[in-house]
């Protein structure tokens, strides 16, 4: 089965989606709708940046999904679908459009929203990530553990088996991130403003709970599967509470895509700027039994 999968944060760079708007006019549309419903110059942002402009959370959540869903597009025109659909963190949103659930209108005035809530909590409440490479999930756990006398600290994203970011309170965070690095890991911190999937989005999420009640959520035309649950999920009513979670929940990449697998995804294909889903699935899954590429200028695929 094909699986389309969506990247977040972090793949961002200055001329991207540029491919697909200059050879697709659906994906021009997207950018247009983009920029009607968000009121920000989108196009200025991915093709001209600048890069500092364009990673602000509140611009680059809007102009991220217009990349991803302009390639996505960009590939339905070509009759190039998936079976599966998913997305890491920000990219979930892609796949909630490409899965039918939201229409493209109202999938650009959730990530705006969401944009706006997660930066004013990181302004709030300002925090840290570090991208933990080389311990376990179980040895990661007893660090946070320790960590959790100095402050907040959670697990945030579970990329690999042995590529976790953490996050939460600065003093916590880099405490956790200093005992990690003496049992042996190599730590990288993450160059964001905020302690994003963690308890220090509360108030984040509480507000966009609230803005998720006027958004109507479709049962879902191809498989659906949560960050939060890991799990493919059919009922619109409960990937709406799941969405409302994400923000301060952990995303739990590795059992997603091992969830997938199961279920008999084996041609993953990412739709957006860059490969790092790719490079975090060639980790998680034996490469020898899947196919993996990215898809970022659709005019140059052959299908």
């Amino acid at each position: 089965m094909r699986v389309f999968m969506f990247p977040g944060q972090g793949s961002q760079y200055v001329g991207m989606g540029k491919a697909a708007y200059d050879n697709f006019s659906e994906a021009k549309r997207v950018f247009e709708v983009a920029e009607k419903v968000t009121g920000l110059p989108i196009k200025k942002l991915c093709f001209e940046g600048p890069m500092e402009e364009l990673t602000r959370t509140f611009n680059l959540q809007p102009a991220l999904t217009a990349v991803n869903l302009a390639i996505y597009e960009a590939l339905k025109a070509q009759n190039f679908e998936p079976e599966i659909v998913c997305g890491h963190s920000l990219g979930e949103y892609s796949a909630l459009y490409s899965a039918g659930i939201v229409s493209l209108e109202d999938v650009f005035r959730l990530v705006l929203k969401r944009g706006e809530l997660m930066e004013r909590e990181a302004q709030r409440r300002p925090g840290e990530m570090y991208a933990v490479i080389g311990l376990s999930r179980q040895k990661l756990e007893e660090i946070l553990l320790k960590a959790r006398e100095k402050g907040i600290v959670a697990l945030a994203n579970h990329n690999t088996p042995v590529q976790i970011v953490i996050t939460g309170e600065k003093e916590a965070t880099s405490y956790a991130a200093g005992l990690a690095k003496e049992a042996g890991a190599r730590v990288v911190k993450l160059k964001v403003s905020g302690a994003y999937h963690s308890p220090l989005m509360a108030q984040a999420a509480e507000d966009f709970k609230t803005f998720l009640k006027e958004i109507p959520f479709h049962s879902p035309q191809k498989i659906f599967f949560s960050n939060v649950s890991a799990r493919a999920e059919e009922d619109p009513n409960e990937i709406k509470k799941l969405m409302g979670e994400q923000i301060e929940s952990p995303v739990r990449w590795v059992e997603e895509i091992e969830n997938i697998f199961a279920a008999g995804g084996r041609d993953f294909i990412e739709v957006g700027p860059k490969t790092v889903l790719t490079g975090l699935v060639k980790k998680i899954l034996p490469v020898e039994k899947i196919s993996l590429r990215n898809v970022e200028n659709p005019a140059e695929e052959n299908f």
